[in-house]
């Protein structure tokens, strides 16, 4: 009997929970236009293989989860969510014109077990930042994943 499982093709299963903000974290993404904003970058992330299963945010920067597609670099998708979501919002009026992304983000994995959990983290983001900083979040989530960083570049 032959056991040999034969491999026709790639299966991937790589979750990322992106977090970004906006160039000084101007507050530009309105309730208007969040939506919108979201189902584009859905849009983009399709285009790559990828798959956007949710987003939220707040005025200053957003989170993503996202199914990376198999062709597809971290970098790359991020390159091409900020440059196209950033050219397409500029398109939205005058109180977009000059909108543009931080350089940086954060790119932090995550197993299908904490889907749920990370969904309902998402839900609440208008809540959780009533009382808490993009900065302290952003810090907490550096810490969580122990990544080492310069406080000097998170500003």
């Amino acid at each position: 009997m032959d056991y040999a499982v034969r491999m026709a093709t790639t299966y991937t299963a790589l979750l990322i929970h992106f977090i970004f903000s906006t160039k000084d974290r101007d507050a530009l993404i309105t309730r208007e236009i969040e939506p919108e904003l979201y189902a584009y970058i859905g849009g983009i992330c399709r285009s790559t293989g990828s798959v956007l299963l949710d987003a939220n945010g707040n005025v200053d920067h957003i989170h993503l989860l996202v199914s990376l597609g198999k062709t597809i670099s971290v970098a790359d998708l991020m390159l091409q969510v900020k440059r196209d979501s950033s050219s397409w919002i500029k398109t939205k009026g005058a109180a977009f014109e000059a909108f543009k992304w931080q350089d940086g983000y954060a790119a932090l994995t995550i197993g299908q077990s904490q889907v749920d959990m990370i969904r309902g983290y998402f839900a609440k983001q208008k809540e959780h930042h009533k009382a808490v900083s993009f900065r302290d979040e952003f810090i907490e989530f550096l810490h969580r994943y122990q990544i080492p960083f310069d406080e000097r570049y998170l500003d």
